[in-house]
């Protein structure tokens, strides 16, 4: 397997800072932690959990991603295209980092209280709402895809915007991209328990921890 353009382009410019700092970055950080001092001004440590949560869950998506790469020789599922203030993994840029950490709080805050509450009387709430939210990001990124920030090599990864024949391609991108996101972010939201919701959050950052310090660190895996 050799390489591909675009994953090289990205390995250029794995984890080294650039010389032309991006400033917006402080804005964005500063806004994630607004984000949840509001919550926790309010005691909403419900949304708090969820929102780290879904940021641990992009990590551990995006460690996959990375090790796609390192095992395939050739590209991960998905590469980020375009200037960005820093790349974390070849799939994962500061900017997209920052927006998921900020991002499991939105979808938290449009839950009913009514957990048994069914659209149409029909589709469990909890349900529909992380299916639906799943398909709204995917569109999100089929735009970026679109505009070369977000960049697909496979063919069942590639291209679903160009018509009704592709839309068997937005399946792997909903379920594998997105839907078990939610779906975790959703449960921890909905723990009874403080203790609980401390214990979900810090397993899935435990696994992501020790995923970096073992392939990164440990056996210094190649374009991890």
């Amino acid at each position: 397997m050799v390489i591909t353009p675009d994953t090289q382009t990205a390995l250029d410019i794995l984890r080294v800072w650039p010389e032309d700092f991006k400033w917006y970055l402080i804005p964005i950080f500063a806004l994630v932690i607004y984000v949840y001092f509001s919550e926790i001004e309010k005691g909403n440590w419900n949304r708090v959990f969820a929102g780290l949560a879904f940021w641990g869950m992009d990590w551990l998506n995006e460690i996959a991603n990375a090790l796609i790469l390192v095992f395939t020789q050739e590209s991960a599922l998905w590469t980020c295209g375009g200037e960005t203030g820093f790349l974390i993994f070849v799939g994962l840029n500061i900017e997209i980092s920052l927006m998921f950490a900020m991002a499991g709080v939105a979808f938290v805050k449009v839950l009913p209280e009514d957990r048994n509450l069914k659209f149409f009387g029909l589709i469990p709430n909890r349900w529909g709402l992380a299916i639906g939210n799943a398909i709204f990001c995917v569109f999100v990124e089929l735009i970026l895809n679109y505009a070369g920030g977000l960049l697909w090599h496979y063919p069942f990864w590639n291209n679903p915007l160009l018509g009704f024949q592709y839309i068997l391609s937005w399946i792997p991108i909903v379920i594998f991209g997105y839907l078990h996101f939610m779906i975790v972010c959703f449960w921890v939201h909905d723990m009874k328990s403080q203790k609980n919701q401390i214990i979900a959050v810090s397993v899935i950052y435990t696994i992501a921890i020790s995923a970096v310090i073992l392939f990164g660190i440990v056996l210094k895996l190649p374009y991890f």
